[in-house]
C-alpha cells in the first residue's frame, strides 16, 4: 500500500508497466495489460459463463460496458471467423483472471489476446476477479476505466498520473441509466437472411421484418432453420417501410442502453401492435414491449450476464437453463393476468409468462388479447443452452395463426 500525491491512502503501488482497474466508489486493482493499452471508461459489469467469450465480446448489447468474466482461464480455444455474433467486437474493455498463454482448438485461427489488441480493446489480467465480481455484487454495477501504457503517464510531466485523476476519469464517463444506445449498434442498411437448412433454395414459410435494436447473428439464422426470410432493419426504419416489406410477423431485437430512453423504438412498436402483426421480441425488444404496454421498466442492481440462468415458463411449468445479457427489467405483476396499463387497457390483458428463479425478475411477457410476446433472454443460446429454442417455434406458430390475409380482411371489414 502506499499514499498517492493527494494523500489518498491505502491504493496499490503500481508502475507503467502495469494496467489499472479504478472503479467509481475508488477501488483500485493493479493487473498486466491485456490486448490492447491504453484507456477505456465504462459501466463495470461480469459475465459469468464457462464458454462463449467470442459470442460475449461481439454480442452489441455490451456496447460501452466493460466486462469481467467470472471464469478464471480465457483464451484457452482462440479465436475463430465462425463464432462472432457481430461485425466487430463491442466491449469497451475486458478483464480476465488467467488469458490462456497457448491456443488449443483445431477451429482457432488466432489468439483472442491478439485479436483484442487488433481491435483496439484495453484489457487487464491477472486480478483478484473473485474479489471484484463479489464487491459488484454487494456495490452493484458502477463505472470504471481501464488505464495502461501511454494512459497511465501525465503527458505534461511524463510521471504516473494518480489515481484521483484517473478516477476524475470515470466519473466524467455517462452513467448507463439515461442513455440511448441502439442506434449506435444498429446496421445502418437493412439485409436479408433466407431460409437454410432443410429449407435451403425453398420458398419461405414466412417473412419477418426483425428491427435490429443490436441483434445478434445467430437470431435470424435461428428464424431462417425454420424457414424464415428475414428482413434486418434498421432501427430507424419507419412503419410505412416494414409495412412495404409485407411481412407475416415482427421481432424486436436483443439490444444496449436504458429503455426509457427509446421513445421512437415504442412508438414504432405500438404501431405494430395496433396493425395486428405478430410480435416477438428478445431482450431490449422485451422491454419495449412491457413499456408499450403501459408497464416501467427499472434497472438492476448488477443485472443477469451469462449462460446459466434458471428461467421457469409459467405457461408450462417448465424450467430451462438460459442464456442472459441485461441490466434493465420490466416492472410487471406476477402471477395474474392484468389489463394492460396503456390508454386503460387499449392492448388487452397480458400476463408475466417466465421469471428468473434465482430473484423473480421478469423475464417474458405474453398478451392474451394480440398476437405478441416477449422474453427478457436469449433463445438463440450463442452461447449458452438451447432449452429456450422452442419460442422461435412458438412465433412461427403465432405467424400461422395470424396470417396476413385475415388482417388484410379484418381491416376492410372495420
Amino acid at each position: 500500500m502506499s499514499q498517492n500525491e493527494s494523500g489518498t491512502i491505502a491504493i496499490p503501488m503500481y508502475d507503467k508497466d502495469d494496467a489499472v482497474l479504478v472503479l467509481e466508489d475508488g477501488q483500485v486493482y493493479v493487473g498486466e495489460p491485456y490486448g490492447a493499452l491504453g484507456k477505456t471508461t465504462g459501466e463495470i459489469v461480469f459475465a459469468t459463463g464457462m464458454t462463449g467469450y467470442q459470442e460475449t465480446l461481439t454480442d452489441p448489447s455490451y456496447d460501452r460496458q466493460i466486462v469481467v468474466q467470472t471464469f478464471p482461464h480465457i483464451g484457452d480455444t482462440g479465436v475463430n471467423s465462425e463464432d462472432p455474433e457481430s461485425s466487430r467486437i463491442w466491449v469497451a474493455g475486458y478483464v480476465v483472471r488467467d488469458p490462456s498463454p497457448n491456443v488449443s482448438n483445431w477451429r482457432a485461427e488466432g489468439s483472442l489476446d491478439d485479436d483484442l489488441r487488433k481491435n483496439g480493446i484495453v484489457s487487464l489480467s491477472h486480478i483478484d476477479t473473485r474479489k471484484l465480481v463479489r464487491h459488484l455484487r454487494s456495490a452493484g454495477v458502477m463505472r470504471a476505466g481501464i488505464f495502461s501504457g501511454e494512459a497511465l503517464l501525465n503527458p505534461e510531466t511524463g510521471k504516473l498520473r494518480d489515481i484521483d485523476s484517473m478516477l476524475e476519469d470515470v466519473k466524467n464517463t455517462p452513467q448507463m441509466q439515461g442513455l440511448s444506445l441502439y442506434d449506435e449498434v444498429s446496421t445502418k442498411e437493412m439485409y436479408t437472411i433466407e431460409p437454410c437448412g432443410e429449407y435451403e433454395g425453398k420458398e419461405p414459410l414466412y417473412t419477418v421484418a426483425a428491427v435490429d435494436l443490436g441483434i445478434k447473428g445467430m437470431t435470424p439464422h435461428r428464424m431462417a432453420e425454420r424457414g424464415c426470410r428475414v428482413h434486418v432493419v434498421p432501427s430507424t426504419t419507419t412503419f410505412e417501410q416494414i409495412e412495404a416489406l409485407n411481412p407475416d410477423g415482427v421481432f424486436f431485437s436483443n439490444g444496449p442502453g436504458d429503455p426509457e430512453q427509446a421513445g421512437p423504438e415504442i412508438e414504432l412498436l405500438r404501431k405494430v401492435l395496433d396493425a395486428g402483426y405478430p410480435f416477438f421480441g428478445i431482450c431490449f425488444g422485451n422491454q419495449l414491449l412491457g413499456r408499450s404496454l403501459g408497464f416501467g421498466t427499472y434497472k438492476l442492481k448488477f443485472g443477469h450476464r451469462g449462460i446459466n440462468q434458471p428461467v421457469k415458463d409459467l405457461t408450462t411449468g417448465k424450467v430451462e437453463v438460459t442464456a442472459h445479457n441485461h441490466g434493465f427489467a420490466v416492472d410487471a405483476p406476477i402471477g395474474e393476468t392484468v389489463d394492460a396499463p396503456f390508454e386503460n387497457g387499449k392492448y388487452g390483458k397480458v400476463f408475466v409468462s417466465h421469471i428468473d428463479l434465482n430473484d423473480d425478475v421478469v423475464e417474458g411477457l405474453q398478451c392474451v388479447d394480440i398476437p405478441a410476446f416477449s422474453v427478457q433472454y436469449h433463445p438463440e443460446a450463442a452461447a449458452g443452452p438451447h432449452d429456450a429454442a422452442y419460442l422461435f417455434d412458438r412465433f412461427c406458430e403465432l405467424m400461422k395463426n395470424n396470417p396476413r390475409d385475415a388482417r388484410a380482411n379484418s381491416k376492410e371489414g372495420k
